[in-house]
């Protein structure tokens, strides 16, 4: 009967001969899920331009236009070398906050060799007609290469204060290094739009430290958003088997991976026999077992009233969308949505139109909005 349910909740009401698109139906809205653009390949981060058109990165190293809501069929020439293996590739785009005057498009990357890689930061200056990206620099390299492409983090963000916050992966194999203030793996960094380093900065007079350093203790954070109900910073980041987790960002805090953890080993084995530690930053949620996050956005929308200041996690593994109450800077209920629509959820955004979009995470992914069905 569970099932049954479930399935019915899905299908709307079809006139003869009319097909539709399954309703949704969630405690807070029902909607529909509409496919924008298809055929992207392993999609993985969506900038919204002030026109309402978009940009959506390909992992294997494209950049992709959707433009008055139809994907163009050329990418953005301009890019450059990136290595596209295993997690890496083309990751998270962000657009300046005033791209209507100067066109600045940031994005984070993965570069080097198999064997010798690391996540860098670009910016270029998008062309008229959005075809290329023009006067290409790289602002930032993480200053250790390292073996296997695991672990890149690659969410890019900017503050109200004009400096961006770029995530960071800590390489898989290099778990002890998020504790070392010394590199940057397992760490987010903040920036100057220019690349050069904040004179504020929590590390900037710490000898031995990396000035670049925001916090630390992270293990792969692909999630990070602005919570508009209070300014604050909003982070999740990826357990091992258990323990994914969501933060709030502070500057020079240590969030403790992996002398603390609620998760354990792939195999079943123990990472750390303790959960809290002196000096080391709580979750403000844990998830065990994992849903593996990916993408984090406020709703700040029109479309759905009742979602207003909610926010969104897309989950991998998981083949889900979860919605998160907020007040204030705490998570007061939850709600797993699309548990039936079987696709790995990368990204969430919000429209200029008011809607949200997500990104799948597929050889043959897609672009998706959801749109609300008016009772």
């Amino acid at each position: 009967m569970r099932v049954f349910a479930a399935l019915a909740a899905m299908i709307a009401l079809t006139a003869p001969g009319e097909a539709q698109d399954p309703i949704f139906e969630t405690q807070q809205a029902d909607f529909i899920v509409e496919t924008v653009a298809d055929g992207l390949e392993y999609p993985w981060s969506i900038a919204v331009m002030p026109d309402g058109n978009m940009l959506v990165s390909e992992r294997p190293g494209r950049l992709r236009l959707i433009e008055d809501g139809a994907l163009r069929e050329a990418d953005i020439t301009g890019l450059p070398d990136i290595l596209a293996i295993r997690q890496g590739g083309l990751l998270g785009l962000a657009v300046h906050p005033d791209f209507e005057t100067n066109r600045l498009l940031y994005f984070a990357y993965s570069a080097g060799r198999g064997d010798r890689n690391h996540t860098a930061l670009a910016r270029g200056r998008l062309n008229a007609d959005a075809t290329a990206l023009e006067a290409v620099e790289t602002l930032f390299r993480v200053n250790v290469d390292k073996d296997r492409g695991m672990h890149f983090g690659g969410r890019v963000i900017f503050l109200a204060d004009g400096t961006l916050l770029l995530t960071l992966g800590e390489g898989g194999l290099y778990r002890q290094e998020a504790q070392n203030l010394g590199n940057h793996l397992g760490t987010i960094i903040r920036l100057n739009e220019d690349g050069s380093v904040p004179f504020d900065n929590a590390f900037v007079s710490l000898s031995g430290a990396l000035p670049e350093i925001h916090s630390y203790g992270h293990r792969n954070v692909q999630g990070i958003a602005l919570n508009p109900q209070t300014g604050s910073v909003w982070a999740h980041e990826h357990g091992p088997r258990g323990g994914d987790e969501i933060n709030l960002i502070n500057p020079g805090r240590n969030y403790g991976w992996p002398l603390v953890t609620y998760g354990m080993n792939y195999d079943g084995t123990p990472i750390s026999d303790a959960t809290h530690g002196e000096g080391l930053e709580q979750p403000v949620w844990y998830w065990d077992p994992s849903i593996a996050p990916s993408g984090l956005a406020f709703y700040t929308g029109d479309a759905f009233e009742n979602w207003q200041g909610d926010a969104f996690v897309g989950g991998l593994v998981s083949e889900r969308l979860v919605r998160l109450e907020i007040e204030g800077d705490r998570i007061i209920a939850t709600e797993s949505l699309l548990d039936d629509f079987g696709a790995r959820i990368r990204d969430v955004a919000n429209g200029a139109d008011g809607y949200l979009y997500l990104l799948t995470d597929d050889r043959d992914g897609a672009l998706l909005r959801l749109t609300p069905v008016i009772p």
